[in-house]
């Protein structure tokens, strides 16, 4: 049977025996690609109370049906496995970007399975059809960049790699596997470490094969591209421009006239990019003054992104400074890529010799993303700053390091904002030198390790959403009760940018609440920002939709930074996207048709697999009290400016109402035909989806409510 849009093929790598073999992908369309197919191999292969680091659990790549298919925005790679820094070690996905998920698809293969653990070092060679296991005793102890470099000496500059550094060679928890230069899955590199598996280097020289007519294809693509904004979908700019009826200051959309790539050789002037012109979408998304601030400017060479994406969010710089420091100068990340490692220095910087404040915030954090990039370290979504923020300010780390070890930590410079600091940390985090490493074992663990008590989840400035050890992500800052219900479901940080992508459009609140009732059924499914209105059904439909758009895009897999395509910068579109491009894509690709609805269906068939997965490792099904659960500073009043409290659901205050909360749930349960008292997938509904065998696995273990 011809596959289109799949390879047809998934690898499977057991390295504790040497094996590998090819496994048939179409035996589980169902579960769509990338993250839905991840979820049922771990259902059906990895047992309940398999730790993270032990040989059978086992760690996975994928890909989805849109993945090579040149899609706008489908360079994204799905990363599986049980989660290291969850308190039960959750199943849980990471992603990343870059160039490996195409290149993983023209060698002919849609996943990676990798269990077992090798006798020593290696790392995987995939050449088209030819599978070898190397060794990599030589690469063991070096950082990234130097392993990317090894791994591509063999086969040359064209080969994409996925490696580890020396964080997660030590099974640190929060560390990362990374592709190209600026691209990471956070949270699950030390698994990858844990089975001696140094690097997987890949080339592919075929293609992938889509069902549809080219011109068919191609007018769809073209059609993509003209509802396409800037990153996260954000359809407004930043300034005012000839063509647009609207602005926002807070807008990634930052292309306007007199904005450079300032380091390019000659500079490159973004300017107006008009939504018709797709010649300029490049140049929409200038992010490096976003992230870094406006002397960022000069540093940028050029925006880098993902294979088959216009956007091009991630900001590549030279940054000559650096080599005061020994390293090269040239640096790249996106977001908290760039935030996460300046968190680390929470007092802030002094400003450099011969460089003004805003020109030392570029260096400086800089030197601690080269750092963080080239070990390994994850940030957690920043929570690493925080937590040693925390840490600091409270004398934990006076509390719990030894005298000794807590005089041979260099804090003058941490205090003094000398950016050598990171040196010192870095090197202590990912080589677990002394207590202090443990800062990186994850919220939860730490807070077990250190007894840092209840006023460490309940500090608002912690932002620590559930004991679980899970930082804010798109919260209840987020569009009311829906970002903070769906902040309550995942294993991890949330990670949904489905509603962000609409939530943060920059488009007038009017407008807004407009396109809200024709994608939700009312108006009322979106708020004004900080003037939030009790929970409703239409909440509830968002929070579904959000939720069940996240993993299709996992799955497919598509950005979820960049989909689904809900709003767009076209005044005579009257700024309607189209949150029927991923099914129209998906038909075309395969060859199996499916509307919108059925798309999003399957979806949801996936989430509740995913929920039943985390029922049988936490072995309860009580999911409302025993995991949905936020820490108390969400629900509790805000101050206002004059010291008086503000009553939620008043404006002003982004403060969630307990009761509030626990209606949301569940309404959120009964739309997914959940067990509405525990928020658990029932006999019944489980059957609907087609997983009578996850129904009866549960019924045996009695993880079924009645």
């Amino acid at each position: 049977m011809q596959a289109f849009g799949y390879t047809g093929k998934i690898l499977r790598v057991d390295l504790s025996t040497g094996k590998i073999s090819a496994d048939d992908t179409l035996k589980y369309k169902d579960f769509i690609g990338g993250e839905g197919i991840a979820m049922k191999i771990m259902w059906d292969e990895v047992a309940p109370g398999t730790k993270p680091y032990e040989p059978a659990n086992k760690l996975i790549f994928g890909t989805g049906p849109l993945c090579g298919t040149g899609v706008p925005c489908s360079g994204r790679t799905n990363i599986t496995s049980l989660l290291p820094s969850s308190p039960f070690y959750g199943v849980s996905s990471s992603h990343m970007g870059g160039y490996f998920a195409t290149e993983l698809k023209y060698a002919g293969w849609d996943m990676i399975v990798v269990e077992g653990k090798a006798a020593s070092p290696v790392w995987l060679r995939i050449e088209d059809g030819k599978v070898k296991i190397e060794d990599a005793r030589w690469m063991w102890g070096k950082g990234i960049f130097d392993t990317q470099a090894m791994v591509t000496s063999f086969r040359g500059s064209k080969a994409q790699v996925a490696a580890i550094g020396q964080a997660v060679e030590n099974m640190v928890n929060l560390s990362v596997i990374r592709t190209g230069s600026s691209h990471s899955a956070g949270g699950h590199g030390g698994i990858m470490g844990s089975k001696n598996l140094k690097a997987i280097g890949v080339i592919g020289t075929g293609s992938v094969k889509i069902a549809a007519d080219p011109k068919a294809w191609m007018e769809l693509d073209k059609y993509m591209m003209s509802i396409i904004g800037a990153n996260n979908q954000m359809v407004v700019p930043s300034h005012p421009q000839p063509w647009a009826e609207f602005n926002n200051p807070t807008s990634r959309w930052t292309g306007r006239k007199g904005l450079f790539w300032g380091a390019a050789n000659p500079p490159v002037e973004t300017g107006e990019c008009d939504p018709h012109d797709m010649q300029s979408v490049g140049y929409r998304t200038q992010k490096a003054i976003f992230d870094l601030g406006p002397a960022a400017e000069k540093y940028t060479v050029r925006m880098g992104g993902c294979s088959h994406c216009p956007i091009r969010c991630h900001s590549q710089l030279k940054v000559p400074e650096l080599e005061r420091y020994g390293m090269d100068p040239y640096v790249a990340n996106t977001c908290v890529g760039w935030s996460g490692p300046r968190g680390v220095m929470f007092k802030g910087y002094k400003p450099l010799a011969g460089t003004t404040a805003e020109e030392t915030r570029v260096i400086a954090n800089a030197v601690g993303t080269k750092l963080a990039d080239d070990y390994g370290v994850w940030c957690n979504y920043a929570q690493i700053g925080r937590d040693m923020a925390y840490c600091f300010n409270k004398g934990v780390f006076k509390r719990v390091l030894s005298a000794e070890e807590y005089a041979s930590i260099p804090w003058d410079k941490l205090l003094n904002g000398d950016p050598a600091f990171y040196f010192d940390f870095y090197d202590r985090v990912s080589n677990k030198k002394g207590e202090f490493s443990h800062i990186a074992d994850g919220s939860y663990w730490i807070a077990q390790r250190w007894n840092l008590g209840d006023d460490y989840w309940n500090d608002k400035d912690n932002k620590l959403w559930t004991r679980g050890g899970f930082p804010v992500h798109h919260s209840n800052e987020a569009g009311a009760q829906v970002g903070a219900l769906i902040s309550c479901f995942s294993n991890r940080d949330a990670q949904n940018h489905s509603h962000m992508n609409y939530i943060g459009s920059k488009l007038p609140l009017a407008l807004q609440k407009e396109i809200a009732g024709e994608i939700f059924g009312s108006p009322d499914a979106f708020d004004a920002p900080s003037n939030y209105t009790p929970m409703n059904e239409y909440k509830a439909r968002f929070v579904k939709w959000a939720l069940d758009r996240s993993l299709l895009h996992n799955s497919l897999t598509v950005c979820n930074w960049m989909w689904p395509m809900s709003v767009s910068p076209l005044k005579e579109r009257k700024y309607r996207g189209d949150t029927s491009l991923e099914a129209q894509f998906y038909s075309l690709a395969t060859g199996i048709k499916m509307s919108e609805a059925e798309l999003d269906e399957a979806a949801a068939r996936c989430f509740t697999l995913f929920r039943a997965i985390t029922v049988r490792q936490m072995g309860t099904f009580d999911m409302r009290k025993q995991h949905d659960q936020t820490t108390k500073w969400v629900t509790a009043q805000e101050k206002a400016k004059d010291g008086s409290y503000m009553k939620q659901f008043t404006p002003g205050t982004i403060a969630m109402e307990e009761q509030d909360m626990q209606l949301g749930l569940t309404m959120v349960y009964k739309q997914f035909g959940w067990d509405e008292k525990t928020g658990a997938p029932t006999k019944a509904g489980l059957e609907k989806h087609g997983l009578a065998d996850v129904a009866k696995d549960l019924a045996s273990r009695g993880l079924l409510p009645a």
